[in-house]
């Protein structure tokens, strides 16, 4: 069955906790079923969250050839990390980039994501329901 694979950076795992006013009440948990709710039958969701830059690196690596696409929320990572796109640039399955927030409404720093160089795909303030439509489109581009 291929697999979709559900990346959260930084922070993530705070979710609901965390600034609810820009980031909403919904948890990790949450996203992970409307997830899997949303893809479509035989494609399975796998989850994985790490504040720690190397392990999601370790964890792209891992993805090759064994996902058909992955959904990432890098977090603050968005705006720092090249070499988590060099590893997506590693990777040759579709990716979508999501933020739950619209990060160009945001400090100016947000503004600027190095992962959307390698995105197939960017869903920017749709709250936790970008996650759904990223999970779709995986469906689509992989089936």
């Amino acid at each position: 069955m291929p697999e979709i694979l559900i990346i959260n950076g930084p922070n993530l795992n705070l979710l609901g906790k965390r600034e609810p006013e820009i980031y909403g009440h919904e948890t990790l948990e949450d996203v992970v079923a409307l997830c899997r709710d949303a893809a479509d039958d035989g494609f399975s969701v796998a989850q994985f969250q790490s504040n720690h830059e190397g392990e999601i690196i370790d964890r792209i690596h891992a993805a090759r050839g064994t996902t058909c696409g992955i959904v990432i929320n890098p977090g603050a990572f968005t705006h720092t990390s090249i070499a988590i796109l060099d590893a997506l640039n590693a990777y040759d399955a579709p990716v979508m980039e999501v933020h739950i927030s619209q990060v160009h409404k945001r400090e100016s720093f947000r503004h600027h994501s190095y992962v959307s160089h390698r995105a197939d795909g960017i869903l920017v303030g749709l709250g936790i329901e970008g996650y759904v439509a990223a999970t779709r489109r995986i469906c689509q581009l992989a089936g």
